[in-house]
């Protein structure tokens, strides 16, 4: 059989998993992207934007890491992180206006720029001074438990959650860009009458909130896979 064959046979049997996201912002998210998308002129591809993605995301974590020496690359990094959204985000939604779906494609390419822009992203901050690189790792560690989660849901029960509760990428972002605005004026916090660093308290709550949903999550989905498979 031809390598051309086996492809077509492979990217027949493949099936696209459902899209859940339920997140705060999903609603306004999705018509403002389509909206965009509908108007992207034709030199805008979806591969294009899949990389200022992952460029925009490797940018915000330079810009962290050079905040140690200026707190003021704090403005660059809040750029990044926008036009991480637009790559992201608008990647997509773009194919499918255009109808130039890759699922498989497309599914493994997002998320494996997904894993290396996050740890880029982590590596950063742990850099910048801001947080302590333990935090730092706690994160990443909380997120590749959680993506990985994801993936395996969408692989085993094709349905793949975008968001966490209200919670998705989308609003991580809004909350990355109101730290750096605060971090503008103090790196620190007050906590029970003691000084801690900003990011070192959001971090924490953060890696221990991701790590609590991916065991909650982990323990429904083992449920309904029993179910749906009981033993003879």
């Amino acid at each position: 059989m031809s390598t051309h064959a086996v492809a077509t046979n492979n990217a027949a049997g493949f099936q696209s998993a459902r899209r859940v996201n339920r997140a705060l912002t999903a609603s306004v998210e999705r018509r403002v992207l389509q909206w965009m998308a509908e108007r992207a002129p034709g030199w805008v591809t979806s591969d294009r934007l899949t990389l200022l993605g992952l460029g925009a995301q490797i940018g915000a974590g330079v810009c962290y890491a050079l905040a140690r020496l200026n707190r003021y690359w704090l403005l660059g990094a809040i750029v990044c992180l926008a036009l991480n959204w637009l790559g992201d985000s608008m990647d997509g939604t773009l194919a499918r206006v255009r109808q130039q779906q890759r699922p498989r494609y497309g599914f493994y390419v997002d998320h494996m720029v997904d894993i290396f822009g996050s740890a880029e992203l982590m590596c950063g901050l742990g850099c910048s001074g801001l947080l302590h690189w333990q935090t730092a790792m706690a994160m990443l560690v909380a997120f590749l438990l959680l993506a990985s989660e994801s993936y395996l849901a969408t692989s085993t029960l094709g349905c793949f959650e975008l968001s966490q509760g209200f919670f998705g990428p989308t609003e991580i972002r809004i909350l990355l860009i109101v730290g750096n605005v605060a971090l503008l004026r103090s790196p620190y916090a007050t906590l029970f009458g003691h000084s801690v660093l900003l990011f070192d308290l959001g971090g924490t709550v953060a890696a221990a909130s991701m790590i609590a949903m991916a065991i909650v999550v982990g323990i429904r989905h083992t449920s309904e896979l029993y179910r749906q498979e009981p033993l003879p």
